[in-house]
């Protein structure tokens, strides 16, 4: 506990003194999709981690939260402060009505239940020419922060979604530590188990479930500010695969594994571009390696040799008395 903590915060400490640092904008940019993929990794990371139900539908919350804000930028003229906070706060609503529907399923029903959710709010945003512009979709979305005052430079908006990811991180790690948290990891466990205990599944469940909904909504409310364009593709596969190799890449069920999926990932994105057709078969042959070798994710196999490391001096003082 003490140590991720610990982690997490010297992550966002050397992160905030980057643009202080660092001047290339094409720099500034990988930086902002890295922490704009942290905060997508980490509300997934949220269901599919400690509640432990693996989700597909995670798009249609990153996508309700980039079209409300753009929605409230460009019919409302309403700047980031207010429509980034909005954005998540209706995410969460949709989260809680898609989760009282599909918590009430387990294993591949769920799977495929939250998977058709996302894609019915890609065609009803593909459809919905009156309010969406249907496959044109919205563009100029507002870069204003505070009234008048706009954000005209990566460093700005490197700082906004560090502000972002800090309140992500901050809001898992209060969940993850709490008697809510626990009893998450219980009914991922043993949802049994977890009932003889006095534990709520749906209702521990749904706690999460609506958290990762409101965490991915920021996500896509500042998506839609800093590209200033959203389309239906914001609620495509595309995003869902890539969060979900950030996920079991860095290591499902830990705070940090996100953090370093989400890094890895907007890297290796940017060197396989050149590639571009093979990249997703290249991600997808990573994420069986993953499973076969690393099933536990960076994180896991990372705590696995620490405990191997500890627990040596044991067994040789154990073969010393033996002998």
């Amino acid at each position: 506990m003490t140590l991720e903590r610990n982690i997490l915060l010297a992550f966002l400490a050397g992160a905030a003194l980057l643009p202080f640092a660092v001047s290339d904008q094409y720099i500034l940019h990988l930086a902002i999709m890295a922490l704009f993929y942290a905060v997508l990794a980490s509300s997934l990371n949220l269901v599919v981690g400690y509640v432990g139900e693996f989700s597909l539908g995670h798009t249609a919350f990153l996508g309700t939260g980039a079209y409300t804000a753009a929605l409230l930028s460009t019919q409302a003229g309403m700047p980031m402060w207010v429509t980034i906070p909005l954005a998540g706060l209706v995410s969460a609503v949709f989260g809680f009505a898609i989760g009282a529907i599909t918590l009430r399923l387990q294993g591949p029903y769920f799977v495929i239940v939250t998977l058709s959710f996302a894609e019915v709010l890609r065609i009803v945003a593909n459809n919905w020419i009156a309010v969406t512009n249907g496959p044109m979709g919205l563009a100029g979305v507002g870069q204003n922060l505070f009234g008048n005052v706009a954000v005209t430079d990566k460093a700005g908006f490197f700082l906004i979604v560090l502000g972002i990811a800090a309140v992500a991180l901050y809001l898992s790690y209060r969940f993850v530590y709490s008697n809510a948290g626990r009893a998450a990891v219980a009914v991922r466990e043993n949802r049994y188990v977890a009932q003889s205990i006095g534990v709520d599944p749906f209702g521990t469940a749904m706690q999460a479930f609506v958290l990762g909904a409101f965490l991915a909504g920021l996500a896509g409310g500042f998506y839609a500010h800093y590209i200033s364009f959203v389309g239906p593709e914001v609620f495509r596969f595309a995003f869902m695969a890539t969060m979900i190799i950030m996920v079991l890449l860095g290591g499902k069920g830990t705070l940090i594994g996100p953090l370093a999926g989400a890094v890895i990932v907007t890297v290796l994105e940017e060197y396989l571009r050149e590639v571009q057709e093979l990249r997703l078969t290249l991600f997808g042959l990573i994420v069986m390696a993953i499973v076969l070798f690393l099933p536990n994710g960076l994180m896991g196999f990372i705590a696995l040799r620490r405990e191997q490391q500890a627990a040596k001096p044991t067994l040789n003082a154990a073969k010393e008395r033996t002998v």
